[in-house]
């Protein structure tokens, strides 16, 4: 049975009695059957899949899409087609740009079914044989060489040099050495050095391992169930949407029926006026709205694949714009995501900062002796393969180092070819290559410092060789731990002149040459980008699967902390949030740096911060971070190096892995919120100016400003064109100076409430002081004079778009006069408008009589007076606050 007792903390020989199994021969066919028909195959679970139909029904399913549903089934039921095919066609090409650009198969589980390798060598009754990985038993005996895939979680009970990659699983960027030692006591995924987990890769040598977990009780298996149970948070873009829809059924409901009282009441004929009362209604709820806010957020989808970031889910682009915490991943992300040598020490001379750009690494290695000698050791005890890139990624720095300055490892064996090797052991820590030329043998050696000094007797100088007695020896321990402090990975590098290959016993009496130190170095926009992200009140939060001395190095490289000696706390150091006291969740929300964390760690940290009040945004590549990217409020994924699944998993895909393509992501995010409350002030305040005027004249007994199809045509003029200029406009001001939003602020906040209010009633006002001028000083007849108001109306809510701009910008440049799309739509609402005046047939249909230059006169006036004193009061309110297309700060 598979063990409960972590099989890394116990013996070989233990886990194989338990299992039942003889390393040497295997499993027998029929114990493999029966245990087949008890664990099942090794297979990961299928989840429901998610089909197109739902990601199709998805987009109907927010209340302001449901709202407009029911409006247009009312319209339907009244007779009033025009309406209903308006609206249902605004749903329908909504539905289609969320559903075009949001589709995306879920195939999270598909894809870590992906990393199931197809077959596997295992040793059954005694004999060698390939099977299908599908076919695995708890108990198999699983033979593992270079380049195999782990097709389940095995204890290792054999090994000859294997080295694992596990980046995927843990967020280790090195091979992992293995060993067949047992652990003492509970230690993290990435220190099991005994086991091999299903989905990683074999990169060095060979080994035997007993399967002890097979499909969903493998590690990768239990974080395909994480993947599952994550659920993925509503964004914060939709519950404003939702809570807006929620306000404006009520405000919708009680219009109408304040229309239909008032008119009743005061006796006009009551089929008019329940008509009326229904238009003005279903004309309440902003059918552009949902629309608009979906091209406005395609068209920042489509700004932000420019800059690198492919958007999977529409509703991302606005999220990210109002995250406050970002969590990132070290590797790749805020560094190059490639090893190189930082340092070369030896005996009195220390080469520093060899990979930074413009560095003369040749001139500063030649002003020490050793120091050449030290780098073309460690270029010859190599066994990667630097054309292809294959090998241990600290060997590919040290030859690519080697190239650089002139060290290539093929001009070095063409003067001293290589005659033997001995590959790096675990038990030794340490390889050697064996080099003829000179009339004798060169050993050249490297390994871990302390395995290095202790077989080393001499070190050397400018001046030749010293010994190297006790105190000598705790030096250079001080200078490895100076270097490991700095977060660089350290390699000591020696040699010996021997006559004759001995492979057996190479590693004695030899002369220290001096220390090695790589590191995976910050990407060179990575600090600016961090330090953009504080200014805009972002925090970021460094969380890795790497050594805590590397995390801290790095995030005080790039600017996560200003701290050199910042806490860092790994995973193990991280209790239960939710049931840690609440002085330790304090403690946990003030950490910048965490190390050796786990999928588990990462979804309480995503809570705990999400349960703070905070939108989380969440970056991650391996297979371990699948989980998170689905639990956090905006995942996002690497295209170069991220794994199929937390590409899947992530709402954003980062196609250049840098993470200050995140920052532009975050500018793109924030601009388009502004958008959306900007335009969503525009349509709502005309829509609102619309009730009040036919309500004032209902009330007054005056004729209808508008009448049922007039009211269509204005929504259908205004509704669409000038607001969907408003929510593709570009980024006005700067949209990062500002702190992330509250996430509980709505939409429109009570400043904007105010503001439609105010525009409300002053586009109102105006139309019925056209109404009263054609009525009483014109001396039109009723019927005509509906047409004046309704041509007021219309051209008042298209010059209405230019009161739009932010208060205290300029009257002639600003957002809304560079925005090309405002006079696109500026003229086609004005070619409408005179369509509706001057065509016949439409004329008639909206019955607008003949207009003389009086009619006009008054239209013109009536209709500028809403921009003009829009003008006076944008030109003279200052700052950002207040206007339709501020950005809020957080409260």
């Amino acid at each position: 049975m598979i063990q409960q007792q972590a099989p890394y903390r116990r013996t070989p020989a233990d886990v194989a009695d338990d299992l039942g199994v003889d390393p040497e021969r295997g499993l027998d066919a029929d114990e493999v059957r029966r245990r087949r028909e008890r664990h099942g195959e090794n297979r990961l679970r299928e989840g429901e899949r998610r089909r197109w139909t739902d990601v199709l029904l998805e987009q109907f399913r927010s209340t302001i899409v449901l709202l407009l549903l029911v409006a247009a089934g009312i319209s339907l039921a009244f007779g009033q087609l025009p309406e209903a095919l308006a609206i249902g066609a605004a749903l329908v090409v909504d539905a289609i740009v969320g559903f075009v650009t949001e589709l995306r198969a879920l195939r999270s589980m598909d894809s870590l079914r992906a990393l199931e390798q197809t077959t596997a060598r295992v040793r059954r009754g005694g004999r060698e044989e390939e099977v299908p990985a599908s076919g695995l038993v708890p108990g198999d005996v699983v033979l593992l060489r270079e380049g195999d895939v782990v097709p389940a979680d095995l204890r290792l009970v054999l090994v000859e040099d294997l080295q694992v990659d596990e980046s995927a699983l843990t967020g280790e960027s090195m091979p992992v050495p293995k060993t067949i030692e047992a652990s003492e006591g509970e230690v993290p995924l990435a220190e099991r050095t005994s086991a091999a987990y299903k989905g990683t890769a074999v990169t060095r040598g060979r080994a035997v391992g007993i399967t002890v977990a097979t499909a969903m009780e493998t590690e990768i298996g239990h974080i395909s169930e994480l993947v599952e149970q994550a659920e993925k948070e509503i964004t914060p873009l939709e519950r404003r949407l939702d809570h807006l829809g929620r306000r404006l059924i009520v405000l919708t409901l009680a219009m109408a029926a304040l229309v239909a009282v008032a008119g009743l009441v005061s006796g006009r004929d009551a089929f008019t006026i329940i008509e009326t009362a229904i238009v003005l209604g279903v004309a309440a709820v902003p059918e552009g709205l949902p629309i608009v806010a979906s091209l406005a957020l395609a068209r920042g989808v489509q700004r932000m694949a420019r800059r690198n970031a492919l958007v999977k889910r529409l509703s991302a682009v606005e999220t990210l714009g109002s995250a406050g915490v970002i969590m990132t991943d070290k590797t790749g992300t805020l560094t190059e995501g490639r090893m190189r040598v930082s340092r070369l020490a030896s005996l009195g001379a220390d080469a520093r900062d060899l990979s930074e750009a413009g560095t003369d690494a040749g001139r500063r290695i030649d002003e020490g002796p050793v120091l050449r000698t030290l780098l073309e050791t460690a270029v010859l005890c190599t066994d990667a393969d630097a054309g292809a890139g294959t090998g241990d990624p600290m060997e590919l720095a040290i030859l690519d180092l080697g190239e650089q300055v002139g060290a290539s490892r093929h001009a070095l064996v063409e003067g001293r070819p290589q005659l033997a090797a001995r590959p790096f052991e675990r038990d030794s820590k340490m390889m050697a290559t064996f080099h003829g030329g000179d009339g004798g043998v060169l050993v050249a050696v490297k390994g871990a410092p302390e395995a290095v000094l202790d077989a080393c007797t001499a070190q050397a100088a400018d001046d030749g060789a010293t010994a190297l007695d006790d105190r000598a020896r705790e030096d250079w321990r001080a200078r490895n731990r100076e270097l490991a402090g700095d977060g660089l990975r350290v390699l000591a590098v020696a040699r010996a002149d021997r006559a004759e290959v001995d492979r057996e016993d190479p590693y004695h009496d030899l002369t220290l040459l001096g220390l090695v130190g790589l590191f995976d170095p910050p990407r060179a926009a990575a600090t600016e980008a961090v330090a953009e992200c504080h200014r805009a009140g972002i925090r970021v939060i460094m969380v890795t699967g790497d050594q805590p001395a590397t995390a801290r190095a790095i995030a005080h490289a790039v600017g996560v902390t200003s701290d050199p000696d910042a806490e860092v706390m790994t995973g193990h150091d991280v209790d239960d949030p939710d049931e840690a006291p609440e002085e330790d969740q304090q403690r946990y929300l003030a950490v910048d740096v965490f190390a050796r964390v786990s999928p588990e760690d990462k979804l309480d940290l995503i809570a705990l911060h999400q349960n703070a009040g905070a939108v989380v945004g969440m970056t991650g590549d391996g297979v371990n971070d699948a989980p998170a990217l689905q639990k956090a409020d905006i995942g996002i994924a690497m295209g170069e190096r991220g794994t199929e699944v937390a590409q899947d998993a992530a709402d954003i895909v980062l196609l250049d892995d840098a993470f200050d393509t995140i920052v532009e992501a975050i500018r793109y995010g924030r601009t388009v919120f502004t958008n959306i409350r900007k335009f969503i002030v525009y349509l709502l305040s005309g829509n609102l100016a619309e009730i009040l005027a036919v309500t004032a004249a209902t009330v007054a007994g005056l004729p209808l400003p508008l009448l049922p199809l007039q009211i269509l045509y204005i929504n259908f003029v205004a509704d669409i064109f000038p607001a969907l200029a408003l929510g593709l406009g570009p980024a006005t001001g700067d949209v990062m100076a500002d702190p992330p939003r509250d996430p509980d602020e709505p939409v429109l906040d009570r400043a904007r409430w105010y503001e439609v209010g105010a525009w409300g009633v002053l586009i109102a006002l105006t139309v019925m002081g056209s109404l009263l001028f054609a009525l009483f000083v014109l001396d039109l007849p009723a019927e005509e004079v509906a047409g004046v108001s309704f041509l007021t109306f219309g051209f008042a809510r298209i010059w209405h778009v230019f009161n739009m701009r932010r208060p205290g910008s300029t009257l002639f440049v600003n957002e809304v006069t560079t925005n090309r799309y405002v006079w696109l739509a500026f003229a086609i609402g004005v070619g409408l408008m005179l369509l509706a005046a001057y065509l016949g047939p439409l004329a008639s249909l909206l019955e607008v009589a003949h207009l003389g230059r009086r009619e006009w006169g008054t239209i013109l006036v009536g209709s500028l007076a809403p921009l003009v004193i829009g003008q006076l009061v944008r030109s003279s309110t200052g700052g950002r606050a207040g206007g339709a297309g501020s950005v809020s700060r957080c409260r």
